[in-house]
C-alpha cells in the first residue's frame, strides 16, 4: 500500500503533470511546424530550385554483384536532412519572434504613493529646507 501511495504522490506531483503537458503541446507543435514547413515553405522553393531532389544524390562505393545490392554512400539524404533541419529551425525562430511580438506589452507607469504618504513627503521636504 505504501509503495501505490507514494506512485499516487509522485504521478500528481505538479512537475510530472507539466512535464506531461509540454509533451503533448510539443508534439502537436511538431506537427504544425512540419505542415509549415512542408506546405508553406518547401512547394515553392521547390520551384525555385526546380524541383531538386537531393535524396537520390550518392557515391557508389561498391557495385551490386550478383544478388548483393550496392554499397552506396548517400551523402545526398544527409544534405537534404540538413536542410530540412534549417528550415525547420528557421520557421521556428519566425514563429516564436512573432509570438514574442505579440506578448509584448508597453511599460507600465509606476504606481502613485498614496496621497497621505505624499503629503508626509512635503512636509518632511518643507522642515529640512533653509528658513530664511
Amino acid at each position: 500500500m505504501k509503495l501505490l501511495t507514494e506512485f499516487k504522490e509522485f504521478a500528481v506531483k505538479g512537475n510530472v503533470v507539466d512535464l506531461a503537458v509540454g509533451v503533448i503541446i510539443g508534439a502537436a507543435f511538431g506537427k504544425i511546424v512540419s505542415s509549415f514547413v512542408g506546405d508553406v515553405i518547401m512547394p515553392p522553393l521547390g520551384l525555385l530550385t526546380g524541383g531538386v531532389d537531393f535524396k537520390d544524390l550518392g557515391w557508389v562505393l561498391k557495385p551490386a554483384v550478383g544478388t548483393n545490392p550496392p554499397v552506396i554512400l548517400k551523402y545526398g539524404a544527409f544534405l537534404q536532412s540538413v536542410f530540412d533541419f534549417l528550415l525547420i529551425a528557421l520557421a521556428i525562430f519566425m514563429m516564436i519572434q512573432l509570438i514574442n511580438r505579440l506578448r509584448h506589452k508597453a511599460p507600465q507607469a509606476a504606481p502613485e504613493a498614496p496621497r497621505q504618504e505624499v503629503l508626509l513627503a512635503e512636509i518632511r521636504d518643507a522642515l529640512r529646507a533653509p528658513r530664511p
